[in-house]
């Protein structure tokens, strides 16, 4: 862990950057300082005394600073000890273009993922799931939620309804979902996604292991089988620093340019 009391913040006069409050001047100016390597992962931060005085700024300002930089994940204040550069999870990409479950799509990335069960039971339905899953008058609703990780960091929540008849034993879900639904023949082919950008509750950011308020991208799928039944209703919150959903996109059909002249 870095001292930076006379390292980057103390090597000169600081120049913030320009436009808007001071506060968001002096948050862009650490951004910048640790996208640029200047401030490592785990490096300790001035006191927001010494921070207020070096860049001539109130205690008011380097508070508000730190604090939206807090809420953002930059970096994480630990009681008694100070406030440091939050580490920087590994970036996943996930294409939009295959549709494939959790565990397949870390696998190859040789990516070894665990589960951290919160749900596993049958329900009486939302009229939600009543109306997305075609559910008749009395049947029941597999409820599946869990935490996604990869070792100790925590990727994603998923919580996904199924129609009671697809998945009687909520239970016997392991790994895979889509590999249980597989053997059973009712792997999905196809799906619709609806993609958000969100604030974290502080449910799950603390699931999450994030500040709350942190930013998330909340995800809605419907899957479909060949025969056009809905087999699957998951709303999925990923955390927004360690995500990047990749969508690879064609030019649509041109006019023909070999048209005969009237």
């Amino acid at each position: 862990m870095a001292d930076l009391t006379n390292s980057l913040f103390f090597e000169g006069p600081v120049v913030l950057p320009t436009g808007g409050p001071l506060y968001l001047q002096l948050k862009r100016w650490i951004e910048d300082a640790i996208n640029k390597g200047a401030i490592s992962p785990g490096d300790a931060l001035p006191s927001e005394r010494d921070l207020a005085l070096k860049v001539d700024v109130s205690r008011v300002t380097v508070r508000k600073a730190v604090l939206q930089l807090v809420q953002d994940g930059v970096l994480v204040q630990r009681h008694g000890s100070g406030t440091f550069v939050a580490p920087q999870p590994q970036r996943v990409e996930q294409s939009l273009s295959q549709l494939t479950s959790f565990t397949e799509d870390m696998a190859r990335r040789g990516m070894a993922v665990r589960s951290e069960w919160l749900d596993r039971g049958l329900y009486l339905p939302s009229p939600e799931e009543t109306v997305i899953l075609g559910l008749s008058p009395g049947e029941h609703v597999s409820r599946i939620a869990r935490l996604r990780l990869t070792g100790d960091t925590p990727l994603a929540i998923e919580r996904a309804s199924l129609s009671a008849r697809v998945l009687p034993d909520p239970a016997v879900v392991s790994d895979s979902l889509y590999k249980l639904l597989e053997r059973s023949g009712n792997r999905p082919i196809r799906a619709i996604q609806r993609i958000r950008a969100a604030n974290l509750g502080a449910d799950d950011a603390d699931l999450l292991q994030v500040a709350p308020g942190s930013a998330s991208l909340n995800i809605e799928r419907t899957s479909y089988l060949a025969s056009g039944r809905v087999i699957e209703f998951t709303r999925s919150i990923y955390r927004g620093d360690t995500y990047d959903f990749v969508a690879e996109l064609r030019i649509g059909d041109t006019p023909s340019t070999g048209a005969s002249k009237p």
